[in-house]
């Protein structure tokens, strides 16, 4: 019986479902996905969200990890760092996938469907540097302005914090990575840019690989 609950939940709507919203895929709900949730659930994405014929089976699930704020993911600590904000469903936003899915997930006029995914924001700046850390610490042999941090690697980051020593001692929070999976290919960019002088060390709670962003305009 328990099997079956879990399959039904992942078919299809069916022509006897009952609808009780107003709110549509194609009008509401496209939106919100193709803001937040493309870059990691496209057509060719292991489980796509680009239709409504993807979308539907996933419903229930959809509205359990947008409840919960596990999706869409970000992959570090926030307030650790002068971060950028997150892309982040907002409370308006999470309250709309639920009350579709609660209300039927009705499919709605497929002339409503956003025209072009905007996908992801911009690349962010050139790349300047590239490094390993060795021994947790890495010195800048330069002065970087640094705009962000880009995660490197095939591993997933369980947790670490990554800061900046500069030569008077004092002690920059940059971005503290939690949970980060590789595959989101994620830029961590600052609100204002980070000037680092020659000598600043960069510092992580475990070895890992990163990728300086500058600013080089």
């Amino acid at each position: 019986m328990r099997a079956f609950l879990v399959l039904a939940f992942c078919l299809p709507a069916l022509a006897h479902d009952i609808i009780t919203t107003n709110l549509t895929f194609t009008r509401d709900i496209a939106r919100i996905f193709d803001r937040h949730c493309m870059s990691c659930h496209g057509p060719a994405a292991e489980i796509p969200l680009s239709n409504y014929e993807q979308a539907r089976p996933w419903a229930v699930a959809i509205k359990e990890q947008v409840l919960s704020r596990s999706m869409p993911p970000w992959g570090a600590v926030k307030g650790f760092g002068n971060l950028k904000p997150d892309h982040a469903l907002n409370q308006e936003e999470i309250m709309i996938i639920a009350a579709w899915v609660i209300g039927g997930a009705p499919q709605g006029d497929p002339t409503w469907l956003p025209k072009q995914a905007r996908g992801r924001p911009a690349s962010p700046p050139p790349v300047i540097k590239d490094f390993l850390t060795a021994g947790n610490q890495t010195t800048l042999s330069e002065p970087v302005a640094l705009v962000g941090i880009r995660p490197e690697g095939d591993a997933v980051i369980e947790s670490v914090r990554i800061t900046a020593r500069l030569p008077d001692g004092a002690v920059k929070p940059l971005v503290w990575l939690y949970h980060y999976d590789p595959k989101w290919k994620r830029d961590f960019l600052f609100r204002e840019t980070v000037s680092l002088p020659k000598g600043a060390v960069i510092e992580t709670t475990a070895p890992v690989k990163l990728i300086l962003l500058s600013d080089l305009r």
